[in-house]
């Protein structure tokens, strides 16, 4: 299904993070062109430095909120660039509102000078903390949009609205993904949610940080059933959103537990105040991926911690 991505210059915003470097890796892998934009406020370098001796990759310091040109051709435009976890948007507020806001207009601009097909890497976020469960596409939210989550939710929230906007003004091509939480290899241990958290904690011998009672729940997707969703909805002819996530919600105790498990330590938790707006449930409707897309997750949680746990090993040995 993915094969007709071969040859097309792809550009992807926010290339250097979590989700971007793995993009970038996948679009190499199926023939395409890369070329990779990150301001690296929370991206690095590190995770694409294995693509940078393909002559079809290309890296490229810049912050998409300013003035944004790409020369020559450019088939499709992929907007990831965001601060994506609570710890950086809070560190972050403006700048997340920023790359929201103004660079989500300076991409769509680029998409719309080079007739390009433009992909919204959207969030669950916008869903906020919800009152349905699970959350299909027609549910509208319930977000505090003066909350210190806000910056973020609503970032997405006005990402999307000039997306479609674009496409209704201007018959841009576009996609819009609501992406629930993803976890996988190249996550940053500091990154300060849940799973490098609870990752660092266990291998570090230490009380995993419990946030509030561990009631909340999670639905984690692991980072290629991920990829696989998007670069579907991308090569689709649906304009969105749609929801790409793992069905499977767990509680943040029992993610805590299957953590501690697939590291083989076993050092309990730890609890701490629940953060302002900390959604109380997540768990993604994935019928209307499942009927466009062809798609579902097909990695559970076990096997996922398990192909993830070597990976935090790894950077904890370099500390």
């Amino acid at each position: 299904m993915l094969s007709s991505l071969a040859g097309r210059h792809v550009v992807v915003l926010g290339a250097a993070g979590f989700l971007g470097s793995h993009l970038c890796s996948r679009l190499l892998g199926v023939g395409a062109r890369v070329t990779a934009i990150d301001n690296f406020i929370t991206g690095d370098a590190d995770n694409l430095a294995a693509l940078m001796g393909d002559e079809r990759f290309a890296l490229v310091k810049y912050d998409v909120t300013d003035y944004l040109h790409v020369a020559g051709q450019v088939d499709d435009v992929l907007h990831f660039a965001s601060p994506a976890s609570p710890a950086d948007y809070l560190r972050w507020p403006i700048q997340t509102l920023k790359v929201g806001s103004l660079g989500t207009h300076k991409a769509l601009g680029l998409a719309r000078a080079k007739s390009a097909r433009f992909l919204l890497a959207s969030t669950s976020e916008v869903y906020g903390d919800p009152l349905v469960n699970p959350q299909p596409e027609s549910y509208w939210g319930n977000v505090n949009p003066i909350g210190p989550r806000g910056v973020y939710d609503e970032a997405k929230r006005f990402a999307e609205a000039l997306t479609l906007a674009y496409h209704r003004q201007h018959d841009l091509d576009v996609r819009i993904s609501r992406t629930f939480n993803t976890y996988g290899p190249y996550m940053r241990v500091l990154d300060g949610r849940a799973v490098p958290a609870f990752f660092a904690a266990a291998l570090r011998d230490r009380p995993l940080p419990v946030y509030g009672d561990g009631s909340q729940t999670r639905s984690l997707c692991y980072v290629d059933d991920q990829i696989e969703g998007l670069l579907r909805l991308l090569v689709s002819d649906y304009v969105g959103p749609v929801n790409i996530g793992n069905p499977e919600e767990v509680t943040i105790l029992e993610l805590a537990e299957a953590i501690q498990d697939a590291v083989g330590n076993h050092p309990g938790v730890a609890f701490h105040p629940s953060p302002t707006d900390d959604p109380k449930v997540r768990r993604p409707d994935t019928t209307l991926a499942e009927e466009v897309l062809g798609w579902k997750a097909s990695v559970d949680l076990t096997d996922g911690l398990s192909r993830t746990v070597d990976w935090f090993r790894q950077q904890l040995a370099g500390r």
